[in-house]
């Protein structure tokens, strides 16, 4: 008698591997689908034998048996799918599966298919991305967010005040390397038939973020005067600069509109208002001046502005705007439409938080979002002291009920590991300074 095989549980496998990553990818037949359209049988066997962090191709190879040259060839086909990704590291090839954000679903869209029925993926990932909504409520969950808004550096009165990982100008002159792609977002709907006419080859990549898309041919390499030009032209197009959520070695700047961005459907569809993190800057309006023409608030990104008006003692109209606090990023683009001079960007209160390097911020992502065991549960021996270090320190600041639900799903091996590894160092400084 046979036996019954299920020729969905590679796909089902997979699914459950990708909702370990800290974006997660939530159950769903919308998801099963594209799945489907995007790995073949192989490709889904193959990836969830591959790490949710970078690590090396020969250490994966070790790990799960697979011969190194044929793992080469099936991860160089499946980078060049935009389904891992793909990095060099001091002559060393280091790889890691490509989540859905930021991951497969961008290099999916970030360029022109022909071997790929992107019309159809389009619209699974609008049914799956915003008509379901579960993706939106799991990638931006918590406090630390993959991107944050970057302010327009020409609204600015006081250029002292901003900081150099602040500035989109000066995150791209310090890259050591730039790529530019289609924007996803736009691409996307462009297939939708809804998409808006702003351009589209406005997605930048740094460094090493660069390295991979340009490898696996997903972007085209610019020189630093070719990005600020885009840049240029993506603010005269009134789209928001969203960076990469950190201070050193950024690996994106996306160039935004409310009507196409993900991250701002995030925040307008499903008000998840900290879907972005906002600029340490704020829009003020000047009442005397303002006329409350309407333009900022057409402008604005995510609908943070809104038009006020009432009959005065003199019987007068008055409109002015009006922004929500909570809700504006700080990006600037209603500064450019203000012809009256009445909008500034002001220092924010209190300065918002900024992981240090992308390890920093999918660590603190980890930790919120009850994820930290799958993203090193892979060797937790191997981590480095200086790793084990900066998990340790965001625990240390992290509440104490967050980090006790990072740290549970650790204690019979990483836990366990970390305390040998503190007792090693500490037994070796004893010797040290005895």
């Amino acid at each position: 008698m046979g036996h019954a095989v299920n020729p969905d549980k590679k796909y089902e496998q997979l699914q459950q591997y990708l909702d370990l990553t800290v974006t997660g990818a939530p159950a769903s037949p919308t998801l099963m689908k594209i799945l489907k359209l995007l790995f073949n049988e192989e490709e889904a066997s193959y990836a969830v034998n591959l790490p949710l962090s970078p690590k090396s191709l020969g250490h994966i190879s070790r790990k799960t048996g697979i011969e190194i040259e044929r793992l080469d060839e099936v991860v160089t086909r499946m980078a060049e799918k935009g389904l891992v990704i793909d990095l060099d590291y001091k002559n060393r090839r280091f790889v890691m599966l490509a989540p859905i954000i930021i991951g497969f679903f961008e290099f999916t869209f970030m360029r022109h298919r022909e071997d790929a029925p992107m019309k159809e993926l389009a619209e699974l990932f609008e049914q799956y991305m915003k008509n379901e909504g579960d993706l939106a409520h799991s990638v931006f969950q918590g406090q630390t967010q993959i991107g944050r808004s970057l302010v327009r550096e020409e609204a600015l009165t006081d250029y002292s005040e901003i900081l150099d990982w602040e500035r989109a100008s000066k995150l791209i002159e310090s890259a050591n390397l730039l790529s530019v792609g289609l924007c996803a977002c736009r691409h996307h709907h462009s297939h939708l038939g809804d998409a808006c006419e702003r351009p589209q080859r406005t997605c930048l990549s740094l460094n090493y973020g660069a390295a991979a898309l340009i490898k696996s041919g997903i972007a085209e390499e610019i020189d630093t005067k070719e990005a600020m030009d885009i840049l240029q032209q993506c603010k005269e197009a009134g789209l928001a600069q969203t960076g990469d959520n950190v201070q050193r070695n950024p690996t994106y700047i996306c160039n935004c509109c409310g009507c196409c961005c993900g991250m701002m459907q995030g925040i307008r569809t499903f008000n998840l208002k900290n879907a972005i993190v906002s600029s340490n800057y704020i829009m003020e309006i000047d009442l005397d001046s303002c006329i409350g023409c309407g333009k900022c608030a057409k402008a604005c990104p995510v609908e943070a502005i809104e038009i006020r008006e009432k009959i005065g003692e003199n019987g007068k109209k008055k409109r002015w705007a009006v922004r929500d606090e909570e809700l504006c990023l700080g990006c600037g683009v209603c500064y450019n439409y203000c012809k009256k001079g009445s909008i500034s960007m002001k220092s924010r209160a209190s300065r918002v938080f900024t992981p240090e390097t992308v390890f920093d911020k999918t660590i603190a992502m980890a930790i919120e979002r009850g994820r930290l065991a799958p993203l090193i549960f892979d060797d937790p021996t191997k981590l480095s002291h200086r790793a084990l270090g900066r998990i340790v320190s965001a625990l240390e600041n992290t509440s104490l009920y967050k980090a006790t639900m990072a740290i549970e799903p650790l204690r019979s091996v990483f836990f366990n590991n970390m305390v040998k590894g503190a007792k090693a160092i500490s037994g070796g400084v004893d010797k040290a300074v005895s």
